[in-house]
């Protein structure tokens, strides 16, 4: 039996040193993901199943008599912060590392058992702190959530603007019907959703004009959206009206028709626009008619123009797995986009940031200079912002899973009260900015890059 276990023990470590060394050869960056993946789903079987266990620790217990909801909340956090600290910690080590042949570059990519060792250490570590520090981290936490949350707009917009750049580049007919229909459905989903939500929010017999105005301004943003996207410019002849633009479409069809799409010359029809195209206000008017549910879904149980509080816990964990969802597509799609962009986490050395310097001099007669030119190759992306995004990405995850660290509900309730509620309102009206400030950007800065 001992020859057994000892056989077992060294085929699980020889598969874990496999996986490992398969992980730095294919993508760092997706692994990172799965370490964060994994962080949550700790976070949630710890929360369910650690408050008996964290009654009968002292130091975490002491002699005040805390309820289930509290040790739930105390459980996330402190997986949070290991989580926090270990990419807190990568993200300081790699400030400054502009080139492959930095020694910090390998620390990034390999040494996979190791960097697994230390987060579950920093994760265990964590539950001998005093509550005092996972107080305080749990107030700081909340800064670093909204911070996030700006992040992830960042990251959709930035997607939103690949998505439509990619399918125009191609210059196709059938590209540009597709454009068109993914706008039409974006839309008409955001206008149908947000029609629904008068239904399940504004109950009848009850005066609930602070959720009206959320839809119908929810509803105004997305139709400022596409005016502003396809609107001229103050600069345009003031005498074009819609039927102009109308127009403009037209010849663009027949342009098409006679496959001839580069006659069709906009400045002939003296028409200067905003750089905006309908994908992205319609992408980003369904994301904000979304953000808008979650918010409202937020709302108290007992609170009369809440009409889904009969389902509260069914709402509870659907809104729960769509945000834990939506947080790690936005941390994957940044790991992903990473080193894929001229302006997303490109160091000013990298050659994809769009720097002007060449990577060799050409008329370098050096072999030995050029030899080691040519090892020297920049890194694709930052670092240290790289893992700054993980670092905010588990707080927020920690306010998700605690209700924003709010005991005002019930144990059952996740992520519910009027904290979360403006949260969510918040994010909404700042990603609704955002986004009308990268359409309105280059008109003010012509001589700058946006997205």
């Amino acid at each position: 039996m001992s020859c057994l276990a000892s056989c077992c023990a060294a085929a699980t470590c020889g598969l874990c040193s496999s996986v490992a060394s398969g992980i730095s050869k294919l993508s760092a960056r997706l692994a990172y993901c799965g370490l964060f993946g994994g962080s949550l789903i700790v976070s949630w079987i710890l929360r369910e199943i650690a408050p008996p266990l964290m009654k009968k620790i002292p130091w975490i217990s002491g002699s005040h008599t805390y309820s289930t909801e509290w040790y739930q909340q105390e459980a996330v956090l402190r997986v949070s912060l290991g989580n926090f600290l270990f990419f807190a910690i990568f993200a300081l080590i790699m400030i400054g590392v502009k080139d492959q042949n930095d020694r910090r570059d390998s620390w990034h990519h390999g040494g996979w058992i190791a960097k697994m060792v230390i987060w579950l250490i920093l994760i265990i570590l964590m539950f001998f702190l005093p509550n005092s520090v996972i107080s305080i981290y749990g107030t700081l936490s909340k800064f670093g959530a909204g911070l996030f949350l700006l992040v992830q707009v960042i990251i959709l917009l930035d997607f939103t603007h690949s998505w439509n750049d990619a399918w125009v580049e191609k210059d196709e007919q059938k590209w540009y019907i597709a454009l068109l229909v993914v706008s039409i459905a974006c839309y008409l989903l955001a206008f149908t959703f947000s029609g629904i939500l008068f239904i399940w929010f504004n109950p009848s017999g009850n005066d609930c004009g602070l959720n009206i105005f959320f839809i119908v301004m929810t509803m105004i943003l997305a139709f400022s959206f596409a005016v502003l996207a396809l609107h001229p410019t103050p600069s345009a002849a003031s005498e074009e009206t819609i039927i102009d633009q109308i127009h403009v479409t037209f010849l663009m069809y027949l342009c098409y028709q006679e496959n001839d799409l580069k006659g069709y010359q906009p400045d002939k029809f003296n028409l200067k626009r905003v750089n905006g195209s309908l994908l992205p206000a319609s992408v980003i008017s369904l994301y904000c008619a979304y953000v808008c549910f979650t918010g409202l879904s937020s709302e108290p149980r007992d609170y009369a123009c809440n009409g889904l509080h009969n389902k509260s816990q069914a709402v509870s964990t659907s809104t729960l797995i769509l945000g834990m969802l939506t947080t790690v597509l936005s941390v994957l799609y940044s790991a992903v986009r990473a080193g894929s962009s001229t302006t997303f986490l490109s160091p000013p050395s990298s050659p994809k940031s769009g720097g002007n310097k060449p990577l060799l001099e050409s008329e370098d007669t050096e072999s030995g200079k050029e030899k080691k030119e040519a090892v020297a190759r920049p890194v694709s992306y930052s670092y240290t912002f790289f893992h700054l995004i993980f670092a905010l990405a588990s707080m927020y995850s920690a306010m998700l899973l605690s209700g924003w660290t709010s005991s005002s509900e019930g144990t059952d309730m996740i992520d519910v009260g009027w904290t979360s509620v403006w949260v969510r309102i918040c994010t909404e009206w700042v990603t609704a900015m955002l986004y009308v400030w990268s359409l309105l950007a280059p008109l003010f800065f012509p001589d700058r890059e946006f997205f």
